[in-house]
């Protein structure tokens, strides 16, 4: 039976929680942060549940100490809170959340958040999907080698095909080359956004030439950021984090 830990300040809400998914999960509750490590010394959970609000040492404090740490950092963490205004939705998923689920929550929403996560086959059909276009292999192997584990990475060499590409591909993030033969990064963005559902798919464009100018004109055609070559794994997986947040934001925000 899988092992979560479900971290609450509120007996009531540790007690109801637990009654509703032992019959799937074994549960192990923690009413502070000291308890959740107390019990990580001798459990490692599938999963954590995660309140917001609480003492001491809150739900953000928290998730920040759990992803700083190498042996907790890849456990897969839920917020399970009160609080669903756009800053904390964006602020967790920031940190590194993989959902975040508004309390109260049926038992359906709450088992499959939580199965989301934890059966592979389902965790690997919603990670995001990069399209990396450059006529440069060799960049966009080290995309892939750097995207892979967190994303699906898919690579075009030839960007005269990113018509027939999109139509069997959403993207989730464009990642552009700059400067390519045929079409150029410029020219592949009214390209994408000609289709509906990328009215607001963030656009990143690669380049050797990292000037502000550079980037005032990418943003004026509809890119949202650019990285500069050679890439640096670091930087890249910072940036598409912190634009897919805000694309997830905007989604959310389109559904209400």
């Amino acid at each position: 039976m899988k092992k979560i830990i479900l971290v609450d300040d509120t007996t009531y809400h540790l007690l109801s929680v637990k009654e509703r998914l032992k019959s799937h999960y074994e549960i192990f509750p923690a009413k502070s942060a000291e308890i959740l490590f107390d019990i990580l010394k001798n459990v490692m959970p599938d999963l954590i549940l995660l309140d917001i609000n609480m003492p001491k040492v809150d739900g953000f404090e928290l998730i920040e100490k759990l992803k700083a740490d190498a042996v907790f950092a890849d456990i897969p963490v839920i917020f399970f809170t009160a609080k669903n205004d756009q800053s904390s939705v964006r602020k967790g998923l920031s940190l590194g959340a993989v959902d975040f689920i508004t309390k109260p929550a049926s038992n359906s929403e709450l088992i499959e958040s939580i199965e989301n996560q934890l059966d592979p086959d389902k965790r690997d059909r919603i990670k995001p999907i990069i399209l990396a276009v450059d006529d440069n292999p060799s960049i966009l192997q080290s995309i892939n080698h750097a995207l892979q584990k967190q994303y699906h990475v898919y690579t075009l060499p030839h960007p005269e095909a990113i018509k027939e590409v999109l139509k069997g591909l959403t993207p989730d993030l464009f990642l552009l080359d700059y400067q390519m033969p045929n079409l150029t990064g410029f020219d592949l963005v009214p390209i994408i956004r000609e289709h509906p559902v990328h009215e607001k798919t963030p656009i990143i464009f690669l380049t050797s030439e990292g000037t502000v100018a550079k980037l005032g004109e990418a943003i004026a055609i509809g890119a949202c950021d650019f990285i500069v070559k050679p890439i640096d794994a670091v930087i890249l997986r910072k940036k598409l984090s912190s634009h897919l947040v805000d694309f997830k934001m905007w989604q959310r925000i389109q559904s209400l």
